[in-house]
C-alpha cells in the first residue's frame, strides 16, 4: 500500500530505520514545515517503537522520512511523512513509504493528513473519518487551579497513579500505551494534571513547551466541566503573552466550545484517516488529541 506518485526515481535512495539522534533532524524538518513540534518530542516518541522510524538517504545524507509506529497487534499510526524541499517530486517520498509501510504488517493504520495530501492517501487505501481543527491563541486569563486537580510529580511518578492514567487513556486511545505515558507525563517541559472526583479519575491532560508557545495534548475528560478544570489548571502558569494550541476532532462541539470560551480560534486543520476498522474508544472524552504525529 502506498500513495500515488508519478515522479521519476533518480539516484540511489537507501531507506533505513532511524536512531533517536538521527530522528532529531526530521523533527527540525517538521518545525520548518510549521508543524510546531514540542521541545523534546523525539525523545518521547521514538522509544514507542524504535523500529518504526524510517529515513531515506542519498550518499548518507537524509532526504526523506516517515514513521509507522506499531502500538498493538491491531493498530499503528503513521506520521512525519516528509521529503526535504530540495528533493521533492523525484519519487523519494514514495520509495521511503514503500520501504516503511510493511512495518505495519496488516494493522489498521491511522494518520492525520494535511488537506493537500488527502487525495493521495485516499488512493493509498485510507478513508477519511473526520477533520481535526487546531485551535490557538492566548488564553483569556481565566486560568486557575480548581479543586479536584492532582499534579503529576515528574520527579517521582506514582506507579498506581500511572496505572490509573493508563487505564483511563485506554478508553480514549485505540491501544495501550503505558510506557509512552510514563515518558510523556514526566518529560522536561511537560506539565501533567489529573482530575479526580470521589477518588475516581475523570480526566487528565498534558501541556508542553513547543517551538512556538505551548501545546496541550492530550486533553481527555468525562465531562465539559472536567475538561474546563483541566484546561484552566494546565494554563495557570502561562504569562499573558503566551500562546497555546490544541488539536480538536471536528465532531467534538463541546471541546470547540471550551477552546472558544478560553479565547482560542481555529488556525488550521488536518484530516484523520484510517486503513481499516479502529478499536472503539470513548470519542466524547476527547477534548484534545495527544499529537498529530503519533495519534
Amino acid at each position: 500500500m502506498h500513495p500515488h506518485d508519478t515522479a521519476p526515481h533518480t539516484g540511489e535512495l537507501t531507506v533505513t530505520t532511524a536512531s533517536l539522534d538521527a530522528w532529531r533532524q526530521v523533527e527540525e524538518w517538521a518545525a520548518e514545515e510549521g508543524w510546531n513540534p514540542g521541545h523534546g518530542d523525539t525523545a518521547c516518541f521514538h522509544p514507542t517503537d524504535p523500529a518504526g522510524f524510517f529515513i531515506g538517504s542519498l550518499d548518507d545524507r537524509p532526504v526523506s522520512a516517515v514513521s509507522v509506529v506499531n502500538y498493538s497487534a491491531q493498530f499503528a499510526f503513521l506520521g512525519y511523512y516528509l521529503v526535504h524541499p530540495a528533493h521533492r517530486r523525484q519519487g523519494r517520498g514514495l520509495a521511503t513509504w514503500r520501504a516503511a509501510f510493511p512495518h505495519a504488517d496488516g494493522r489498521t493504520v491511522g494518520l492525520d493528513a494535511v488537506p493537500a495530501q488527502q487525495a493521495t492517501y485516499r488512493r493509498a487505501g485510507f478513508t477519511a473519518a473526520y477533520e481535526t481543527l487546531r485551535y490557538g491563541g492566548r488564553p483569556d486569563g481565566t486560568a486557575s487551579t480548581p479543586s479536584g486537580i492532582v499534579p503529576v510529580d515528574a520527579s517521582r511518578l506514582d506507579p498506581a497513579l500511572l496505572d490509573g492514567i493508563a487505564a483511563y487513556d485506554l478508553r480514549c486511545f485505540p491501544a495501550e500505551r503505558r510506557a509512552f505515558l510514563a515518558r510523556w507525563l514526566t518529560a522536561d517541559g511537560h506539565t501533567a494534571r489529573v482530575r479526580l472526583r470521589d477518588g475516581r479519575i475523570t480526566g487528565y491532560g498534558v501541556i508542553r513547551s513547543a517551538r512556538d508557545g505551548h501545546r496541550i495534548g492530550p486533553l481527555f475528560a468525562d465531562t465539559p466541566g472536567d475538561a474546563e478544570a483541566l484546561f484552566d489548571s494546565l494554563t495557570a502558569h502561562l504569562g499573558p503573552d503566551d500562546e497555546v494550541s490544541l488539536d480538536i476532532p471536528e465532531p467534538r462541539r463541546d471541546a470547540q466550545a471550551l477552546a472558544t470560551a478560553r479565547g482560542l480560534t481555529p488556525r488550521s486543520h488536518t484530516i484523520r484517516m484510517y486503513t481499516g476498522p479502529v478499536p472503539p474508544v470513548r470519542e466524547e472524552y476527547t477534548y484534545g488529541v495527544t499529537s498529530l504525529e503519533l495519534g
